[in-house]
């Protein structure tokens, strides 16, 4: 059987790694770029140097700085506007996941017009629209090397999976140093967003043999390096190998899928406002313990790889290990559960029905070990609380 991967077309991975920009925008024949971005990156100083060293090779570029975390619908919207009323031939997407999914869709609707719920899932959107150069500045998402974006549906509240090759980036940048700076809650949060995208891709339906080798050295990189982050933010050494982690883990699921954690992740999201990684984060431990009995092999080789089991303990020795580790994670990196987030009772059991459907309709739950009815959904968002 065989299996379609698909990469960025260029990768530049390493410290200082960004000085690479010029090159790749020149070999890409753009000339007019646009730099998409949100105010926490202009006001941190780094478009500023981005347009210099631009400057400094002749190439010009504006910069959009509207979006929002967890983008929405109408926050991409005055992007697509922006676009269409200039003549970009390429967009450089700098932030963490949200400016990176923002920057995808504004790529395709610019071009393409529409709204984007015309292109959610199960549609493959394989147009190809304004080329993306993605810098993540956050070691979680992926999102600089996935065929992927997620956005809000305004209207309806339903986090959107949209999928396709138009959503790829022709290049990524991948350079630690960016990461250096960031607040430990956005550490913690998009770190263990790259060690659930490393778990999920593991044991999808959908894994290959390809994506497997990427997960599996995600998982050696991020399991050793997850806490040292958040307790040492100063480590490079830790940072470097979060942030190629990173980029592996999202190699893997954009070949492979995620699976029910994702799914169930995206509508805590979009209707109580909490970041991804850490809604993910709320939901690993217990989604994992789950699943388990359907895949018990496959958890087990999570656990050994993120270093939390022997390489010789029993199956069921490394899954008890795997479960304890995720959750000893979460208290070591404070996370807080929903009630300790701030989210009403009341409105989560109004809502918690319309959510379990809407993590079934967007495809990933299908694609985990075990398949959960949307009663058993209900049931499980209710053990979250």
């Amino acid at each position: 059987m065989s299996h379609s991967i698909n990469l960025p077309r260029i990768m530049e991975i390493g410290k200082n790694s960004r000085s690479k920009l010029p090159d790749i925008l020149k070999s890409l024949g753009a000339k007019n770029p646009l730099i998409i971005t949100d105010k926490m990156m202009v006001s941190l100083g780094y478009i500023e140097k981005i347009q210099q060293l631009l400057k400094e090779a002749e190439i010009y570029a504006d910069y959009f700085d509207e979006t929002i975390p967890e983008p929405t619908s109408g926050s991409i919207a005055a992007g697509v506007q922006h676009v269409k009323s200039h003549h970009y031939d390429a967009i450089i997407a700098v932030g963490g996941g949200s400016p990176i999914d923002s920057a995808k869709a504004i790529s395709i609707l610019g071009k393409f017009g529409g709204e984007i719920r015309d292109y959610k899932f199960p549609r493959q959107v394989n147009e190809t629209g304004l080329p993306i150069i993605a810098i993540p500045t956050t070691a979680g998402t992926g999102s600089e090397c996935t065929r992927f974006t997620i956005i809000t549906d305004d209207q309806t509240s339903e986090k959107m999976l949209c999928a396709g090759l138009g959503f790829l980036p022709v290049a990524a940048i991948i350079d630690y140093e960016l990461t250096m700076s960031l607040p430990a809650r956005t550490t913690a949060d998009t770190g263990i967003d790259a060690l659930t995208h490393a778990i999920e891709a593991y044991v999808s339906k959908k894994a290959n043999a390809y994506s497997d080798a990427q997960a599996i050295a995600a998982m050696k990189l991020i399991g050793p390096n997850l806490q040292t982050v958040y307790h040492q933010p100063d480590n490079e050494i830790a940072r470097e190998k979060m942030m190629l982690g990173s980029t592996l883990a999202g190699i893997a699921f954009s070949n492979a899928s995620v699976a029910l954690v994702h799914g169930m992740s995206r509508p805590i999201g979009a209707f109580f406002h909490v970041p991804h990684g850490l809604s993910n984060a709320m939901l690993l431990p217990m989604i994992t313990s789950y699943s388990i009995q359907a895949a018990p092999e496959r958890y087990a080789d999570c656990a050994k790889a993120i270093g939390v089991a022997n390489q010789d303990d029993e199956l069921e020795i490394a899954n008890q290990k795997l479960v304890q580790a995720l959750i000893h994670i979460n208290t070591d990196l404070q996370v807080p559960t929903l009630a300790e987030f701030g989210v009403s009772k009341q409105t989560f059991d109004d809502l918690v029905q319309t959510m379990a459907e809407q993590a079934l309709a967007s495809g990933s739950p299908l694609n985990n070990p075990r398949v959960p009815s949307i009663a058993e959904m209900v049931s499980l968002y209710q053990q979250l609380w």
